[in-house]
Parts: structure tokens; C-alpha cells; sequence
């Protein structure tokens, strides 16, 4: 069966709709629903409810979603390999929850990239959930994470700690969390949503919640805002009176950790990864002033 139908399938369930999975797989609507109508017919059973403008999986379809990520996850892995140059003597595949990506990963990866050109890189952004799947799969080398998964068959190391800062677009001065204006509530994990819950007692109800701190940046800096952000992507924007840190509101000290699989054949290729991880993640820090 045409790999590309999975593709589209997953893609309709994330976007919950079939214009907009369209545009994003360049395709016509048509095309769409086409493709899943092939998916249907083969399994035998509807996979989506068909609302105006609120896809929503049947029961068939949550089952499928899992196998459909693993095939599409699989077929990838084997192209690569597959494919990989001769000269390419090393192939590793990272990846990380949105948020490692924006404070940490994308920074890290890019000096890797430019200064390791013998390995091949694999790099891709995952829930927390696919990230666990796929080292105890062994399609994934190494994750980057907030909240490491509690699996004897993994190896966590902690890799970067990073403060999380409260700033503001208003130029108001806060006194208590009851006087914050227009919050935006991040994830940064668990751990951080019991510390909020328990230190930020009688702070607005989010005007926003979101997974990935540059949204809330962009939308903080476009619109006015205030949320927690990381120290080093604050750094220029406070510099520039863009952003004002909350010196009344307490600040939150985060660790990212690394996680693989104990039995991974690329035992060498990981330790080297995770070497320079450590090493361009340390010259990666930055002082802001005030904190």
C-alpha cells in the first residue's frame, strides 16, 4: 500500500481538517479525501467523522494512528539508511519536544551540523509520547526532553539547566501574580506546571496556552503579553526594552536531559552526539542582566 496515504491520514488528524491538510501535503482537497476514502475501504471501516470543520477520529481511526506512525517512521529509517553516501561514515537520528527545540536542540544542532560534517544527521520535533515509542523501538537514537520517561531500558543523563524568567511587554510594575496582564501559559513540563501551580497562586487565567515558547514570543512582541521564557531567548529583546523582566515574580530553574536506549548499536556515534551536546550547549549560556 502507498505510503503516502498514511501520510495523508496523519496529517488530517493533526490538522482536523481537509482544506488545511491539503495545503500543508500540496495537494488538492480533492486529492484528500480521495486518499482516505482508499484507507477506508482498505481497513474496511470508517477512520474519520466526517463534522463541518471538526474532523474527528472514530475509533478505527485512534488505533490506526499509532501503526501509521511507526510504518511511515520505519519506511523513513530504511530510505536513509538505504540511501546514506559511503562517505557519510555516521548516521544519528535526534529528536526533541517542541520546547528543547526552541531553548536549546536547534542552537546546538546547527554548530554540530557545520562542524561535524562526517555525520549524517536525522532531527525532527516529537511529542513526549513518540519520543518513549521510539527509543524503545530503536528508531531513535537519542531525545532531548523536559520529563525523561521512567523506563528501565533507557539511559537519562541531564545535559543543560536554564532559567525560566517571567517578562512582560507592559512597562507597569508587578507587585503579586494577581496584577500580571495577558498571560500566556507555556509548557515547559511538569515539573514547572506543579511550581506554578503552587508559587503563582492568583495569576489570570491564560489569555493563550501553548507548547512552543516562540509562539508566545512572537505573539507577546506583536501584541503585548507576558509569559516565562528562557534566559537566552530573552536576552536581546530585553537588551532592546522589547521585553521587561518581572523582578517581583519568582524565577524557575529548568534542566533538559537526554535519554537512550541501553542496548543501542550506536553506543560510540550517541556518546560523541551527547558529547557535543554538552559542550556547545555550555557555551550557549547567557547572562542576562538583573537575573
Amino acid at each position: 500500500m502507498d505510503i503516502e496515504l498514511f501520510k495523508t491520514f496523519l496529517e488530517v488528524k493533526k490538522c482536523r481538517h481537509f482544506g488545511k491538510a491539503a495545503e500543508n501535503l500540496y495537494l488538492t482537497q480533492a486529492a484528500v479525501s480521495t486518499r482516505i476514502r482508499q484507507l477506508e475501504s482498505y481497513f474496511g471501516t470508517p477512520l474519520l467523522e466526517r463534522n463541518r470543520n471538526n474532523i474527528q477520529l472514530t475509533l478505527a481511526g485512534e488505533k490506526l494512528v499509532p501503526h501509521a506512525e511507526m510504518l511511515i517512521n520505519t519506511m523513513r529509517v530504511a530510505k536513509q539508511e538505504v540511501s546514506l553516501s559511503s562517505e557519510q561514515i555516521a548516521q544519528i537520528s535526534i529528536a526533541g519536544t517542541p520546547n528543547t527545540w526552541d531553548v536549546y536542540v536547534h542552537d546546538v544542532i546547527s554548530k554540530i551540523y557545520n562542524n561535524k560534517p562526517h555525520i549524517s544527521l536525522v532531527a525532527e520535533i516529537l511529542s513526549r509520547e513518540q519520543l518513549t515509542r521510539q527509543l524503545l523501538e530503536r528508531t531513535l537514537d537519542i531525545a532531548i526532553l523536559f520529563d525523561p520517561p521512567k523506563v528501565k531500558e533507557l539511559k537519562v543523563n541531564p545535559l543543560h539547566m536554564f532559567k525560566l524568567i517571567p517578562v512582560t511587554t507592559f512597562e507597569d510594575i508587578i507587585e503579586t501574580p494577581s496584577e500580571v496582564q495577558r498571560y500566556m501559559m507555556i509548557d515547559w513540563g511538569t515539573s514547572f506546571i506543579h511550581w506554578h501551580a503552587k508559587e503563582l497562586k492568583g495569576i489570570s487565567i491564560p489569555a493563550m496556552r501553548t507548547s512552543t515558547a516562540r509562539i508566545a514570543l512572537d505573539l507577546m512582541l506583536e501584541c503585548g503579553g507576558t509569559a516565562y521564557l528562557p534566559d537566552m531567548l530573552i536576552k536581546p529583546f530585553v537588551e532592546k526594552g522589547k521585553l521587561h523582566i518581572i523582578q517581583n515574580l519568582p524565577v524557575f530553574e529548568r534542566e533538559i536531559f537526554s535519554a537512550v536506549h541501553h542496548d543501542n548499536e550506536n553506543e560510540e556515534r550517541i556518546l560523541e552526539i551527547k558529547k557535543l551536546f554538552k559542550k556547545y550547549g555550555a557555551k550557549n549560556k547567557s547572562k542576562v542582566k538583573g537575573i
